[in-house]
């Protein structure tokens, strides 16, 4: 027995295995274990497992929790007000005489897209978010401005003064203006007043992506900006004391759930700021699926490490047994000593958490514009829980069978019941562990789906394993095969212990797997996700072009260098019907599939099948005179229409039947015109429309767009070139915080190999230096090893790049929306890397059983 496996029982522990212990003696003795256990290097893989995991919960839950603080702390100033009636025309004058009658305050606020201009003899436009505010805005939180770029801000209550605007600091770059100086707002022109600084209710919307100009209400006329085609956000905002603001979301719910009033929905306090709210939630979401697989890595660590804990200090049971001491005692001072480093490890893993979320947040700065509260004492709790629950749930059980076997079976090493037992707490720790995933992932949903899939994942691994090792022995002792003794006796003795095997070639394929995942999500996933917008995308829109504008747009576009552009119709339509059945956004569970059929459609029409656009079911309708539609995959798939289906429009008033003859796959990476709803022209044509088109535009002939808007100021441009821009910094934010949280994952991936490799460490020891005493040469010996490390590593680098690459697809297509190619190179790469990994750990485990005497490595294994 070497000294790591020995457990020093002294005098006066002989004396109290007699007795009775108290809790005195039993904590006093597990702390002495523990400490013995720690100097032998027993404890560092389960510390190091344990802190990983603790460590990455705590960071997302110390960032949710502040961030739910920050939220419900804002929330009104996030609104500008206790409650919000929200539209696509102007809010209904009952509205704001239901609050007038219950003595609250209201303001109106319109936001909406256009183009401004400077007054200059060369006008330079930009695109704006335009917002005109009423009197008494915000009725909640206040607006900060400044009187210059560089000058302090201060807070204001307040709307800019008659003739005067206020801008954000980005739109006086672009138009090179200064505060005192004249814009050009449609068809007016205004002071530029001062600089926003912060509006906390502006949203993440894709119109606020642009900077924003602030006007008044009563002079949102005089511009002329409000046409046919415009899309205009109003909103009533009301504030006011708690019981008249629920009175009156009760009656404004009477009036509009169910689709009662078509066009018109309600925010509340609850919603926050729904657009950030959104955003936010989904990064969490991500963030949380991150913190969880690394609890799942560890959770395999820490059983890996636990089996040979329990396996190398078989014999010190057996001895502690032989002297008295009774199961009851022996399951006593295992619990208190995993309880210690549960607690330890918690405690360590929160710390090593609550400086993560720090990091995180700075990866999210822009994301989170508000200044966040402390967080609560619960997410530490909730790590050191996660700690215990990680710990007790998958390091005791294999300890437990050890105490209900006879002293004298334990040294004939008969283990007696130990199966159903630890199969029995292997449960148990599996169904806390589903608990505290869902508990972490914050909905049953995600963390049923977490808790599920890795299970099924696990089962699956199982599965595969066995079944090859069966096949392999089977094959390589066939008379038909001519295989070697080294894989003969490899094969075979991974047969023999086959459910060993399997657990290590499991535990090794899924650490292989988060790491080849990792790879990916760094390389194929995000490069695929930039190379799916070619560099010639249109980069340019011009939208809301009259009819009778349309031959001189297109000639003025000809004539600065951009021939063959094509104006495509847009007409404005409600679906009001499916298969004649009334839509309900309520009929709806997806709150996309909900805002969709709430509001207005854009429709167009055409002959021929846009070049980028693909029939994924039914048929084109092609040159047609009867009424028809092809609609694109994803709206079909969220509101539940297929071909044959017939949809009714309302479009000005009148109302258009057709049936669904053909799906279409959209590419929306190119950037060119795109729609929902196509038709053919005769069922359409006849509608009042507007005109859109898209273009590459080089930035030397930013100027073409300047002269097209000083032309014809009813025009938007919209450059998506800063909007992209702004997509894609939040993106890499994103990235970047869960890059880091795959620091962790990456830590835990490294220990499951280590712990898979080290798991059988000492039975290859044994079964080595028996092999060397039956006589086997050192070459015969290694042929073995290597043969089994072969078919081990290789064994695991095949399913662990198989489910890489599969779980690599759900996310191109799930969550990056782009075609992912299969990756022929990933298959080797991963039989490569297990080969590898269970190569070295393999030679750093046996290098010196072949320099040893055969009867000492026997004594030591």
């Amino acid at each position: 027995m070497s000294d790591s496996q020995r457990i020093s029982i002294n005098v006066p522990v002989r004396e109290r295995a007699a007795r009775r212990f108290t809790l005195a003696d039993l904590i006093a003795q597990a702390a002495r274990m523990t400490l013995r256990d720690w100097r032998a290097g027993e404890l560092t893989m389960l510390l190091l497992a344990l802190v990983l995991a603790v460590a990455a919960l705590a960071s997302v839950g110390f960032l949710a929790d502040r961030l739910h603080q920050g939220l419900e702390r804002d929330a009104r100033r996030m609104i500008a007000a206790d409650f919000i009636v929200r539209a696509d025309h102007p809010v209904d004058p009952q509205f704001s005489r239901e609050a007038e009658a219950l003595k609250l305050n209201t303001a109106r606020t319109a936001i909406f897209p256009s183009m401004i201009s400077s007054t200059a003899t060369q006008p330079v436009s930009r695109l704006a978010a335009i917002k005109a505010v009423t009197d008494a805005y915000p009725l909640r939180g206040a607006l900060r401005i400044a009187p210059a770029p560089d000058a302090p801000d201060h807070a204001v209550n307040a709307i800019p003064p008659k003739g005067t605007v206020w801008v954000d600091q980005a739109l006086l770059d672009a138009l090179k203006l200064r505060v005192g100086d004249p814009v050009k707002v449609g068809s007016s022109s205004f002071v530029i007043g001062a600089v926003i600084t912060r509006e906390l209710d502006r949203g993440f919307s894709f119109v606020n992506f642009s900077p924003r100009l602030m006007m008044r209400d009563d002079e949102l006329a005089s511009t002329g900006l409000i046409a046919y085609g415009s899309r205009v956000t109003y909103r009533l905002l009301v504030a006011g004391p708690d019981e008249a603001v629920a009175q009156f979301a009760q009656w404004s719910h009477a009036r509009v759930d169910g689709g009662k009033m078509r066009g018109v929905a309600l925010e509340s306090l609850q919603d926050g700021q729904p657009q950030v709210r959104q955003t936010l939630d989904r990064a969490s979401h991500f963030l949380t699926l991150v913190s969880l697989l690394t609890a799942l890595l560890a959770a395999v660590a820490i059983a890996m490490a636990a089996h040979r804990y329990m396996r190398r200090h078989l014999d010190g049971c057996a001895a502690m047994r032989c002297l008295g001491v009774s199961q009851k005692t022996l399951r006593a001072l295992f619990t208190l000593e995993f309880v210690g480093l549960g607690v330890t490890g918690g405690a360590l893993g929160v710390l090593l958490g609550f400086g993560g979320h720090l990091a995180l947040l700075w990866w999210l700065a822009s994301l989170i514009d508000v200044a966040l509260p402390w967080p609560t004492a619960w997410p530490a709790l909730e790590g050191i829980a996660a700690g215990l629950v990680l710990l007790l749930g998958f390091a005791l059980p294999p300890l437990l069978p050890l105490t209900r076997v006879p002293p004298v079976r334990v040294l004939r090493r008969e283990w007696g019941e130990e199966g159903r037992i630890a199969w029995a707490a292997y449960a148990l720790g599996i169904a806390l562990f589903a608990a505290l995933l869902i508990v972490a992932a914050g909905e049953l949903k995600l963390g049923g789906i977490v808790a599920g899939g890795f299970a099924g994942g696990l089962l699956m691994f199982a599965l595969v394993a066995r079944l090859s090792l069966w096949g392999a022995s089977k094959l390589v002792r066939s008379e038909r095969v001519n295989a070697g003794i080294g894989w003969r006796y490899a094969l075979a003795s991974l047969e023999r212990r086959s459910n060993a095997s399997a657990l290590q070639i499991t535990a090794l394929g899924i650490g292989l797997m988060c790491l080849l995942l990792i790879a990916m999500t760094r390389n194929d996933l995000v490069a695929g996700w930039r190379k799916s917008t070619p560099p010639d995308a249109p980069n340019e829109f011009i939208i809301d072009i009259q009819p009778d504008q349309r031959e001189a747009v297109t000639q003025y576009l000809d004539a600065h260098g951009l021939p063959g552009t094509e104006l495509s119709p847009m007409v404005r339509g409600r679906l009001i019907a499916i298969n004649g059945k009334p839509v309900n956004p309520d009929r709806y569970k997806s709150e996309d599939a909900r805002r969709l059929v709430d509001r207005e459609f854009n429709l167009s029409y055409t002959t021929s099948l846009p070049e980028d656009n693909r029939i994924e079911a039914g048929k084109w309708y092609g040159e047609t005179t009867s009424p028809q539609i092809s609609i694109e995959q994803g709206l079909a798939k969220i509101i539940d229409v297929k071909p044959g289906d017939t949809l009714r429009f309302d479009v000005t008033g009148l109302q258009i039947d057709a049936p669904v003859t053909s799906v279409r796959k959209l590419d929306w990476g190119s950037f060119k015109v795109n729609f929902f709803v196509l038709m053919p022209p005769s069922s359409l044509q006849d509608f009042p429309a507007t005109f859109i088109t898209s273009f590459h535009l080089p930035p030397e002939k930013r100027a073409t767009i300047d002269g097209l808007i000083s032309t014809y100021p009813n025009l938007t441009a919209i450059d998506t070139g800063p909007i992209l821009a702004q997509v894609q910094r939040v993106l890499q934010q994103v990235i970047g915080a869960v890059q880091f949280l795959f620091a962790f994952t990456l830590a835990a991936g490294v220990l499951v190999l280590y712990a898979a490799l080290a798991g059988t460490r000492d039975e290859r020891m044994r079964e080595s230096a028996l092999l060397r005493a039956l006589g086997a040469s050192h070459t015969q010996v290694r042929a073995v090893q290597v043969a089994e490390f072969v078919a081990v590593g290789a064994l695991a680098g095949l399913m662990a790049a198989l489910g890489a690459q599969a779980i690599g697809w759900v996310l191109a297509t799930r969550v990056f929306e782009f075609h992912l190619e299969f990756n022929p190179w990933l298959l080797p790469a991963g039989i490569a890397a297990g080969v590898a990994c269970a190569g070295i750990g393999g030679w750093l485990s046996l290098r010196h059983v072949l320099a040893r005497p055969a009867l000492q490595s026997l004594r030591d294994a």
